[in-house]
This record gives structure tokens, C-alpha cells and sequence, in this order.
């Protein structure tokens, strides 16, 4: 077989790859590499005619405009003028309206949302598009009569309950910007967080389990929100799940009243609400505000490897467009037949972009994990994919790994050939592991997608397409559409062809980031500053001889880390 990319032709190896199975071929949204070559080459060359098509089965309250000048604009010289990526200027929507309102009047009301599975087996349910649009408007009046409006930004710490996803959807409808920190942070993290975002309102979680830990989620939100007004950031309003209570296994007496004790030591009348309280006497419709298409969506804090954590900042349309495009793509998903997994928490971009965003987006029905994939034991994901016939699997190396330890027969008892696409999202995946996931686990007849990116880009930006990439162990393969990435050396020369060195990118993509919430001298000085002209992800990369791009790992003390640390399972 021969690929055309990057300008060279070569001839690939067959035993070095893996060729997309009939049966995902049969039904991809790209069939061939021909096909993906067309389509990428009109979205990096013609981007407004490629994401203005796909922009058209979305809902627009002002039309997305016909003027190619205020579709795409953007700067990435730092020397030249301040950094810049704007798309679809004058548009208005509203993201959450798109994921919910539309699929319901397209008569998906009945349709499963979310399965919900929690940590002990025993707890499980689940939540319709319209179950889930009725609380989502009654939780955007709450938010409202609070005094919530446009703009404001709202903290958000909460194990994986289908109440996370109407909290964010429900900021996302009023036009408020999340900040989803994990449910597991420690309260200094929380109360920075808090404090840099300038929050004012906190949704929280009375506890979760992982395994037989009890995290007490309530307990270290209160210290959070002492610590964020011990310098000068009060919390208004806190609102806080009943989680504990409802499930089969609550835990054991002795935490539960010392559970209990924390609850009432630290509860304040007038600023701790409980969820249920304030959601009893709330509306089940909402007019959601239409939003222009660069306000901004959500912020998510990472971990720098320098200096204190900041806020990646993210915009409604562009990242509209792209993470529902990705997770189209990516796992050629079928809305009619497919059942989605991803198991990543929505306290990371994982979880925002591909838990929530993404399939909404395409009116997915998904499973909701709040567990561990090693609790009860290791057959976990083997029980769920079996139970709820999942098609698309998306997970980290390091579970793969872990998993590869309790040998090759652990997937004998269970049905897994409802699989058909394999994610992994992380870190790059060693070929051992690729092996042993598409052998034992996808028994040789699943589509292996290596997912390359960032908390910045927003959604895939280098990753093999199910149904017409012919994979190589290890290798994240090529670029997504309207992503031209180029590899330079230390001085920023362009390595042609076979080579390594920095992966950067030469022009925006809807979804990535826009700025670092209240300091975009940082984000130009971050990602811009060393080779200006282009995006630094901080990464390395080498490209083979196939035109393949294996990604290396970071190459420089950059500000922020990667994908892989912030969404870590070892």
C-alpha cells in the first residue's frame, strides 16, 4: 500500500501494521486512507467550507458568517502582535441546547444518556435525554435564583454522578463558566482553585468511594472554602449531593457517623444548601442564553511543573465543533447501535471532552463509572463491557498494563465481541501493550485508536481513524482533521520527512485553548515564545520513514503538563 502525507511517498511494510477490521470498515464515517486524505486536505486548506459544513447540523441562534475574515482568525507570531485564535465571529449558541434540547426535539427524549454504574456493583442506574434536559433546566434555576449569571464562574467538586454532568451542563445553559476540580484534590488545591478562578459559587459531593476508600468530599470542601476566605474569596453558596445515603453499601457504621460529624460540625446556615432541597421546588424548563461564539465555556486548572496551577481556558463554538467532530471520528461512533465507555474522570479534559461533551454531541449513549477498574477486583471492565455490550472502549495505557498482569485468560468468561473500537488516552502506548489489548481484549477484530493530545488542544489532534488508518503499535499515526503539525530541531528548522524533535503546530483548530484565564502573557510566553509562528505543545515527536508520528514525551520544563500526568490511574 502506498501513503501520500507530508509531501514523500513510501511504501509500508504490511507486517508492520494493522489494517482496520470489515467489520468497522463496513460502517466508518471515513473509509480509506484516500478519503481521509481528501477530507484533511480540505479541512487545513478550505477550513470554513470543512467546519462550516459540520456546523450546519448544530443549532445557531445567529448564523455562523459567511465572511471567510470573521470565520478563522488567529496570530501565533508573538513577535508580531499579541496571540490571537478567534472562530466564527458573530455567532451565537448555546452548547448545552445543541447536546440536550436538540436531540430531544429530534425525538431522541427516551433515548439513554448516561448508564450509570457505580463503585460497588450494586449501585447502577441510569438517565434518558429528556430525564437529563428536565434536571439540567431545573438546576440552571437554581443557579439563577442564586444569582448565578453570565460569566460568573462556578467551582465544581464531584465524584462521577450523573449530578456532575447537570451541573456543568446547567452552567454551560446560564452562560457561566465550570471549573471542574477533581474529587480528590486536596483542600489547598480546591481553595487555589477557587481562588484564582474567583468562584463564588461551590457544587459539591457529601463523599464517594474508590475501592473501599471513603474520600470525604464535604469535609475537605469546607476547609477549601475556609482557606479560599482566609485570602479574601468567600464562597456565597454551596450545594452539596446526598451521594452517601442512596447507596446499597453505604460503608461502615464507624465512618458513616464520623462522616456525619463532619457534616454537621462545618455546615453553614445561609451558605450550605443541600442539592435536593434547592431542586424540589425548581422548574423543569429553562430558555437557555444564547452566548456569542468566543465566550468562554469552562476552565480547567493543571498541574504545572512550575509555579502555581492555571486555568486552561476554553470557548463555546470552536469547542463545540471539534469535540463533537473527534469523538465522531475517532471512534467512528454509531448513534444507533453503539454503547460508549469512556473510563476517565470529568474532573480531567478526558472527562469533559470525551465523558460529556463529545458524546452529547452526538447523541451517544455512555456508561458512567464511578469506580476503579481494579474494585471488586480486575474483571471490572470486562463485567461492564459484557453487561451493557459497550462497542467503544476508551482507557489509559497505564490501566492496560495493570491489567496485563493478571494474564491473558482474565477476558475468557466474558462476552466481549460487541467491541469494536479500542481508545487509549494518556500517555503514548508501548507496543506490548497495544498487543496485548488488541489481542486479548479486542480479540483481533477491534480498531486500536492511539489518542494524541492536551488539556490545551481540547480534543484529539494526532490519532488513527478506526475505519481507515492502518495502525502501528505505539504510534499516534496522523493528524486530525485541520491540524498541520511539523517537527522542528533546537533552532527551529523544519525536519523534513524522517526525523525528530519538537512537535508544534502551525495553525488553530476550533477547539484549542484561547488564553490562560487572567494571564495571557503567560499563555504566549508558554506556548508561542520559542518558536514564534507556531503552537508548542512541549512535547517531542519523531516522524518514520512511513510518515507515521510516534510521540516521545515532554522535552522541556513547560509551564503545563501533558495529558498523560493529568489524567495518570497508577
Amino acid at each position: 500500500m502506498t501513503t501520500f502525507l507530508y509531501g514523500y511517498v513510501s511504501e509500508l511494510t504490511m507486517s508492520d501494521v494493522y489494517s482496520p477490521p470489515d467489520r468497522v470498515v463496513v460502517e466508518s464515517h471515513c473509509k480509506g486512507m484516500d478519503e481521509y486524505k481528501k477530507m484533511y486536505d480540505e479541512s487545513i486548506k478550505q477550513p470554513h467550507k470543512f467546519w462550516g459544513n459540520i456546523a450546519e447540523q448544530f443549532f445557531w441562534k445567529t448564523p455562523v458568517p459567511d465572511d471567510l475574515s470573521e470565520f478563522m482568525k488567529y496570530n501565533f507570531n508573538v513577535s508580531e502582535s499579541p496571540i490571537k485564535i478567534e472562530w466564527m465571529c458573530g455567532a451565537q449558541t448555546n452548547i448545552c441546547y445543541n447536546a440536550l434540547d436538540r436531540n430531544v426535539e429530534a425525538g431522541l427524549g427516551d433515548k439513554i444518556a448516561f448508564y450509570w454504574v457505580g463503585n460497588d456493583p450494586a449501585d447502577k442506574g441510569q438517565i434518558t435525554y429528556r430525564e437529563l434536559l428536565a434536571e439540567v433546566c431545573k438546576f440552571s434555576n437554581v443557579l439563577v435564583n442564586l444569582g448565578v449569571k453570565k460569566g460568573d464562574r462556578v467551582a465544581i467538586y464531584m465524584p462521577m454522578v450523573t449530578e456532575l454532568v447537570v451541573a456543568m451542563l446547567a452552567c454551560a445553559r446560564i452562560g457561566a463558566v465550570h471549573s471542574i476540580v477533581f474529587g480528590g484534590y486536596s483542600a489547598d488545591s480546591l481553595a487555589t482553585r477557587i481562588l484564582d478562578a474567583g468562584a463564588r459559587v461551590l457544587v459539591t459531593a457529601d463523599g464517594v468511594y474508590r475501592g473501599t476508600k471513603l474520600i470525604k468530599l464535604l469535609q475537605i470542601a469546607t476547609a477549601a472554602m475556609e482557606k479560599a476566605a482566609e485570602q479574601g474569596q468567600e464562597v456565597s453558596h454551596h450545594i452539596c449531593v446526598s451521594h452517601l445515603p442512596r447507596l446499597v453499601n453505604p460503608g461502615t457504621e464507624e465512618a458513616m457517623q464520623e462522616h456525619t460529624a463532619s457534616i454537621e460540625s462545618g455546615w453553614k446556615t445561609g451558605r450550605d444548601n443541600w442539592w435536593h432541597e434547592l431542586m424540589r421546588d425548581a422548574l423543569p424548563d429553562h430558555t437557555p442564553e444564547w452566548v456569542d461564539s468566543e465566550d468562554p465555556l469552562f476552565m480547567l486548572y493543571t498541574s504545572g511543573s512550575t509555579g502555581k496551577p492555571k486555568g486552561v481556558l476554553h470557548s463555546t463554538a470552536g469547542y463545540m465543533l471539534y469535540t463533537a467532530t473527534t469523538f465522531k471520528h475517532s471512534f467512528d461512533h454509531q448513534p444507533e447501535t453503539d454503547v460508549y465507555w469512556c473510563t476517565a474522570d470529568i474532573g480531567w479534559i478526558t472527562g469533559h471532552s470525551y465523558v460529556t461533551y463529545g458524546p452529547l454531541l452526538n447523541s451517544a449513549t455512555s456508561v458512567l463509572f464511578e469506580g476503579t477498574p481494579f474494585y471488586p477486583d480486575h474483571r471490572r471492565c470486562w463485567e461492564i463491557i459484557s453487561e451493557y455490550k459497550v462497542s467503544k472502549f476508551y482507557t489509559a495505557p497505564t490501566a492496560i498494563r495493570s491489567l496485563m498482569k493478571f494474564g491473558s485468560d482474565q477476558t475468557k468468561p466474558y462476552d466481549l465481541s460487541s467491541l469494536k473500537v479500542l481508545g487509549t488516552v494518556g500517555e503514548p502506548i508501548n507496543p506490548e501493550a497495544w498487543q496485548w489489548y488488541h489481542s486479548v481484549v479486542g480479540q483481533g477484530q477491534c480498531s486500536i485508536t492511539d489518542t494524541y493530545w492536551q488539556t490545551e488542544t481540547g480534543g484529539h489532534i494526532i490519532t488513527p481513524l478506526p475505519g481507515a488508518t492502518h495502525t502501528k503499535p505505539g504510534s499516534a499515526c496522523f493528524p486530525f482533521f485541520g491540524v498541520v503539525p511539523e517537527i522542528l530541531d533546537e533552532e527551529g528548522k523544519v525536519i523534513e520527512g524522517e526525523g525528530e524533535g519538537y512537535i508544534v503546530f502551525k495553525q488553530p483548530w476550533p477547539g484549542m485553548m484561547r488564553t490562560v484565564y487572567g494571564d495571557h502573557e503567560r499563555f504566549e510566553k508558554t506556548y508561542f515564545s520559542k518558536f514564534p509562528g507556531y503552537y508548542m505543545s512541549g512535547d517531542g515527536a519523531k516522524r518514520d520513514k512511513d510518515g507515521y508520528i510516534w510521540i516521545t514525551g515532554r522535552i522541556d520544563d513547560i509551564l503545563f503538563k501533558t495529558e498523560y500526568l493529568d489524567n495518570r490511574t497508577d
